[in-house]
């Protein structure tokens, strides 16, 4: 039985993220939701920060199973060691369950690379009336997106 403790996960809010973004070129920003979603709903827009946003499903629709390869296919598309992952999804859940993976993963390999949760995610918490998009998140704060 191991000893050593899980990596922790830590959070920032949706601006929090956008400034780490714009502070520091090696940080990456993970979009963990759908191909429905991306496609139907936007996502996050970088390019102004001169950087891209992953897109790798953590579950997938409409079934939402778990992706066996996460881990390994974002390992994989990392081009050098980030100083930090952020992963987001449209809540802050689903981004947080990834996260924690790649975390354990990278500690498995002896890495010490910051995973860090979205909080509020890209379309946040519900409103009183049950819409996502306008109580806070990603889009509400007002930061930069696109709809494909």
């Amino acid at each position: 039985m191991s000893t050593e403790a899980a990596p922790t996960i830590s959070e920032v809010n949706p601006r929090e993220a956008w400034d780490i973004l714009s502070k520091d070129a090696a940080a990456v920003l993970v979009d963990v939701r759908t191909r429905a979603e991306w496609g139907f709903v936007g996502g996050p827009d970088v390019s102004s920060l001169g950087q891209d946003v992953i897109q790798l499903e953590w579950k997938s629709w409409p079934g939402m199973a778990q992706n066996p390869d996460f881990v390994g296919a974002l390992l994989d598309q990392l081009e050098a060691t980030p100083s930090r992952l952020l992963f987001l999804c449209r809540s802050g859940v689903r981004s947080l369950h990834a996260a924690a993976a790649v975390a354990d993963a990278l500690a498995e390999q002896g890495q010490a690379v910051p995973c860090v949760n979205v909080a509020e995610g890209f379309e946040g918490d519900l409103d009183a009336d049950d819409h996502r998009g306008g109580f806070n998140g990603w889009k509400a704060r007002g930061l930069a997106w696109r709809q494909s």
